[in-house]
């Protein structure tokens, strides 16, 4: 275990290094392994190196990297440069290559730099989660508000975008604005601690219902900002919905491809016109609130950064399998319930319009229509990111091409049929195990069955993920007779005797059909039918199937439903489970 105080000074000092890498030198795989690489080999030559210096203080003479977030230089700096730090030892010159990659994070021509892949599969932006780590080593997290924020405190500094040649010195104006009241918790601003399992949660994901003119609001005004919140979530949401509803639909969870797995480089988005709330984005900054709160509330001495990232981006921190990056918008929703975040917004955009008086987007914007934005960001990051799940697109897995040219469904669908894949028959827990299973059931799909690509549009994994099939637009080949008319999602495993993980059944009850009516692929009114239903076959599973039946949207599909639904069966007679000559057209 290494002093607050030490750990703090690694964690600047990566910081400084990502802004200031040795010109020419290799790089590594861009990985999150050689971010923990890093770490690690600064924690190690750490205890030796000579104090004299804080890593803040070094940092901002190197060169201003928090010149871009004034809100950042704000809330971490300042603390930083109290606290007695160490002169920067060098990296290794592939360590400084690495980090000249993983510098900051931006969206530049379709492209997203500052990204690493982890082991889970997922991409995460390294800036939002070294600030969300800091956050949490400073451990002082609630910061009060000016009272009257619509002042334009003097000595503002320079008008931006100029902001990064002078600091406005808002504690002169405001003395009480970065004081820490000594009874103020961060249970007073609502917090839920992160350190509970995620396959137990059952988080019911709800629109916020906030109107800053209304009596019954559930966000009241902010006299209080958390800097651990601010930093790497808040303020992005609350600038990102500032600029108007024709960025919306741009907004958030924007997915991308690495060029190669083994030794990624670049990463490419799917959609070019990206906001920089990318799914990567997200998920840094979830990972670095996640974090932040579990550092601002562990004891002295602290667990080494490299160690702690190793065990989230691994088995689990401390051992808990349900505190992991796998599960990190279940673990986030806990920490972030849609009032509280609200709040979060909204002060981190009164603090910034403090901060930036001249900033185009925030000037002249009442304390109602900041209300207002923070409500409608908090709104869709929680519909729309926090309440689906995390997907993995088709590159992310490895899938070979579609074989020929594929038909487009005629969206909305009205049906969602669940299958078993029986083989693989035994559950997988990490993407490594997912992946491979994916790739083998689509070249079984394409080279012994002779289809053009893997059948199902959807499959859940017990790792905590969804892996794209042939996804939304595409008609599938899952259910005989039936593929056009739905949506046909498979669990990996054998569910003859057993259930799926609990994750993997609440993102096929909950959240998937869930987004799916939000994003106008599923009909409010879908039903939801076991493979059996339709076609002979034991799918998916009688342990599965019995769960199934207990389902808000199951259908029992009797011989009335089925004529209602335009499902005719070529014979009269009942379903049965056995085999049976009874095909459905």
């Amino acid at each position: 275990m290494l002093p607050t105080m030490v750990v703090q000074a690694i964690l600047w000092i990566l910081y400084g290094l990502l802004l200031q890498p040795e010109p020419g030198t290799a790089t590594l795989p861009l990985l999150m392994d050689s971010v923990i690489q890093a770490l690690a080999e600064l924690e190690q030559k750490a205890p030796a190196t000579e104090a004299g210096h804080t890593a803040s203080a070094w940092l901002l003479s190197a060169q201003d990297s928090c010149a871009h977030n004034p809100l950042q230089h704000f809330l971490l700096e300042e603390q930083s440069l109290k606290t007695t730090m160490l002169d920067p030892p060098s990296l290794s010159p592939e360590l400084q290559g690495l980090t000249m990659e993983v510098a900051r994070h931006g969206v530049w021509d379709g492209k997203e730099c500052g990204v690493v892949l982890a082991s889970d599969g997922s991409t995460v932006a390294v800036e939002p989660l070294l600030a969300g780590l800091e956050a949490g080593l400073q451990g002082n997290r609630v910061v009060n508000l000016p009272l009257d924020s619509t002042d334009t405190p003097p000595d503002a500094g320079v008008t931006f975008p100029d902001f990064g040649a002078t600091v406005p010195d808002v504690r002169a104006t405001s003395p009480g604005l970065r004081d820490i009241s000594s009874d103020v918790t961060w249970a007073d601003v609502g917090a839920v601690s992160p350190n509970v399992r995620a396959t137990d949660l059952d988080v019911q994901v709800t629109s916020p219902d906030v109107q800053a003119s209304s009596a019954d609001t559930k966000a009241k005004f902010p006299t209080t900002v958390d800097s651990l919140l601010v930093v790497t979530l808040a303020r992005d949401l609350g600038l990102n919905f500032l600029q108007g509803p024709q960025t919306w639909s741009h907004s958030l969870g924007t997915e991308g491809c690495w060029d190669q797995l083994s030794l990624p480089r670049t990463f490419t988005l799917l959609d070019p016109e990206a906001s920089t709330l990318t799914t990567a984005f997200l998920n840094g900054a979830l990972d670095g609130a996640l974090l932040g709160d579990y550092l601002s509330r562990s004891p002295e001495p602290r667990p080494p950064l490299s160690h702690l990232l190793s065990q989230y981006y691994g088995a689990g921190v401390a051992g808990d399998p349900g505190f992991r990056s796998n599960f990190r918008r279940q673990n986030g929703a806990a920490l972030t319930p849609t009032p509280i975040l609200t709040q979060q917004v909204w002060g981190a955009l009164i603090l910034l319009q403090r901060l930036e008086p001249a900033h185009p987007h925030l000037q002249g914007m009442s304390q109602e229509q900041l209300a207002q934005v923070a409500t409608h960001a908090t709104k869709e990051f929680t519909e729309a990111f926090l309440g689906c799940p995390a997907i993995h697109p088709r590159c992310r897995w490895g899938a070979a091409p579609y074989q020929g040219r594929p038909t487009p469904l005629q969206l909305p669908l009205g049906f969602l049929y669940v299958h078993h894949t029986y083989m693989p028959a035994s559950p997988c827990t990490d993407f490594e195990r997912c992946a491979a299973d994916m790739r083998s059931m689509q070249r079984f799909h394409q080279y012994t069955r002779g289809w053009d690509d893997i059948g199902y549009s959807f499959v859940v994994g017990s790792d905590g993920y969804v892996y794209e099939g042939r996804g939304w637009h595409w008609v599938g080949a899952h259910t005989l007779g039936h593929n056009s008319r739905g949506f046909g999602v498979a669990l990996i495993g054998n569910y003859t005797a057993e259930l799926p993980a609990e994750a993997a059944l609440r993102a096929v009850r909950d959240e998937l059909p869930r987004c799916a009516v939000r994003a106008g692929f599923l009909r409010p009114g879908y039903a939801l039918l076991g493979h059996r239903q339709l076609v002979r076959t034991d799918c998916p599973g009688d342990a599965l199937f019995n769960q199934l039946r207990t389902w808000p949207h199951f259908d029992k599909v009797s011989p009335r439903r089925l004529h209602y639904l335009g499902l005719r069966p070529i014979c009269p007679h009942k379903l049965s489970t056995a085999p049976d000559p009874c095909l459905f057209a």
